[in-house]
């Protein structure tokens, strides 16, 4: 490690350090939240919820059953690896009810997939609320360790403390605040979009699994 390098750690540190105890939940919120981001970047694949390639093929869903195969489809609906294959299986599995029922199966596991999908976001929510109010409480409490020392001595030293305090946790809330907004924003319209791809596909499977088993015992 050069100097330049050492230099910039001291700088770093300097920061954490004039900004107080408050500089702790902060770095903590900002752990969290890319904690967070990591695993929804994992976990929100498109490949894990709706795969491009069986999202195709059940778009044909139909024409597959009237040619009377689902070539391979039913095996990689049990085997259930994303989101779009067990909501399909469990169409599947249905097929011989009502179409209302199917849909009210398929719905009550979808909504489950949904919240599954959402898992992490309401850490995101605590961490875009906390982190600038505590920016604010370091804020605060720098204003008041100036003001406790302007006019009753001229401690220049105490009174830069409460400067950097006030400073340095105002702009770390909002340093960690920022970045996490956005990435909440994008994974809220990430689920959504999904979500409403998920609902469109299973619109498909339930209208003709009802379809098939109608012509069936026709």
């Amino acid at each position: 490690m050069d100097s330049s390098d050492l230099a910039a750690w001291e700088v770093v540190w300097n920061f954490f350090r004039q900004g107080g105890w408050f500089m702790i939940p902060i770095l903590a919120c900002s752990l969290v939240a890319v904690g967070i981001v990591v695993f929804k970047v994992m976990t929100l694949s498109k490949s894990l919820i709706v795969p491009k390639q069986l999202g195709s093929e059940v778009e044909k869903i139909e024409e597959l059953l009237e040619d009377g195969g689902l070539n391979g489809l039913q095996e990689e609906f049990t085997a259930g690896e994303t989101a779009l294959a067990r909501l399909c299986s469990v169409a599947f599995r249905n097929a011989g009810r009502t179409q209302g029922e199917v849909q009210e199966a398929v719905q009550s596991a979808a909504r489950e997939e949904i919240v599954k999908m959402n898992t992490g976001m309401p850490a995101l929510e605590v961490v875009i609320t906390i982190a600038p109010l505590l920016g604010l409480l370091g804020t605060a409490s720098g204003l008041v360790m100036v003001f406790a020392n302007v006019g009753v001595s001229a401690d220049s030293v105490k009174v830069g403390q409460g400067i950097a305090t006030a400073l340095n946790t105002t702009v770390a809330g909002l340093a960690v605040a920022v970045p996490t907004v956005i990435a909440h924003s994008h994974f809220n319209r990430k689920i959504e979009m999904m979500a409403v791809r998920l609902e469109v596909l299973l619109g498909e499977v339930t209208s003709a699994c009802h379809q098939h088993v109608f012509l069936k015992n026709k």
